[in-house]
C-alpha cells in the first residue's frame, strides 16, 4: 500500500516539475557553419560575408551598407508570455566604393532599451453599436431574399 503512494506522489512529482520546463523558441540568423563574429575588418567584402553568412536579416533604412545578423532566443514557460533570454545582433558596415569590411558592431540583449509603449487608441467618429443593435439592426431590412423582378435571368429595364 505503502508503495504504491509512493510511486503515485513520486509520478505527480515528475509531471508537475515536467510541465514548468521552459520550452525556447529560436528566432532570426542561425550560426551552422560560420559566425558573424569571425568577420575581419578591412579583409571580408560583401561577396566573402554574403558567401560565408548568407542574406543579412536586415539592411539599413537609410544606408544600404550595413547589414544586420539578429538572432533572438525566448522562453516560455507553461502559460505565461514568451520572454526574451538572449538577443544578439551584428552589425556589419561597409565601405560605399569598394565594398570591403569597415566596422564590426556587436550588440546584445544589455544593450536595447525599453521603449514605453503607449496603447491609447485614435477614436473615431461615429457611434458604437451594442451586441443587441449588431443583431437585430438588419432585421427587416430584406436584402437577404432576391425580389419579384431580381431572379436569375431576369433584367430590370434600362439595363
Amino acid at each position: 500500500m505503502f508503495r504504491r503512494v509512493a510511486y503515485a506522489a513520486l509520478a505527480a512529482s515528475l509531471l508537475s516539475t515536467s510541465a514548468c520546463a521552459p520550452i525556447n523558441s529560436y528566432h532570426g540568423f542561425q550560426a551552422i557553419d560560420a559566425d558573424p563574429k569571425d568577420v575581419k575588418v578591412g579583409e571580408d567584402t560583401k561577396s566573402t560575408v554574403r558567401a560565408r553568412l548568407g542574406s543579412p536579416s536586415a539592411t539599413s533604412t537609410f544606408d544600404a551598407n550595413v547589414w544586420y545578423y539578429i538572432t533572438s532566443v525566448s522562453a516560455r514557460v507553461a502559460f505565461r508570455r514568451p520572454k526574451t533570454v538572449s538577443r544578439n545582433v551584428t552589425a556589419v558596415s561597409f565601405n560605399k566604393e569598394s565594398e570591403v569590411v569597415e566596422h564590426v558592431d556587436r550588440l546584445t540583449l544589455k544593450d536595447g532599451k525599453v521603449i514605453a509603449y503607449n496603447g491609447r487608441e485614435t477614436p473615431t467618429r461615429g457611434r458604437e453599436m451594442t451586441v443587441l443593435e449588431q443583431l437585430l439592426g438588419t432585421v427587416g431590412a430584406g436584402g437577404m431574399l432576391p425580389q419579384d423582378d431580381e431572379g436569375p435571368g431576369r433584367q430590370s429595364p434600362g439595363r
